[in-house]
């Protein structure tokens, strides 16, 4: 089932598809939220509020298959606001976000991951974790961060670049 088709359930009051959304999506925004926080259970209260605004806010989305961009930004404001009060943006989980799905990754790879993610500037990192460990497309990275599609593929292709050229210095 769509998430479109779930928003549309979930508007009718039915609360398992409501679940079920929630189950498809929660670990990821977890993720993401995890890498703008300093502290975990900041991270899962912010987790939490993204739903809390989802649901909240539902009566005004309009389906159009962009869904998951609409989330994401939701978390991506939330987290915004967040960093406000707290400038530091923490990389302790940037193994667990490079790899995607991937829970499991070695120590010393989460130490390399953490510092070339570290050679970024805020929206190029941003664009990569969004692009390869959230698994969004450009489009919909462009919704979240506000930018055309162009500025988005252009963030994503220059930090991989950057990345690259601080990974090939190393050997």
């Amino acid at each position: 089932m769509s998430d479109d088709e779930l928003i549309d359930r979930i508007k009718a009051g039915d609360e398992t598809a409501a679940e079920e959304l929630i189950d498809r999506y929660y670990d990821a925004i977890r993720r993401y939220c995890s890498w703008h926080c300093t502290a975990p259970e900041k991270a899962e209260d912010l987790t939490q509020e993204t739903f809390f605004k989802l649901f909240r806010n539902l009566p005004e989305y309009r389906a159009r298959n962009k869904f998951k961009a609409y989330l994401y930004t939701i978390a991506n404001r939330l987290c915004i606001d967040e960093s406000r009060k707290s400038p530091f943006y923490s990389l302790e989980d940037a193994g667990e976000i490079a790899g995607g799905k991937n829970e499991i990754v070695q120590a010393e790879n989460r130490e390399e991951i953490r510092r070339l993610l570290g050679v970024l500037s805020d929206e190029q990192r941003e664009a990569v974790v969004l692009r390869f460990g959230q698994e969004l497309g450009f489009s919909e990275i462009a919704k979240v961060m506000g930018c055309s599609m162009r500025t988005a593929q252009s963030r994503v292709r220059n930090g991989l670049r950057l990345m690259k050229k601080e990974f090939g210095d190393e050997r």
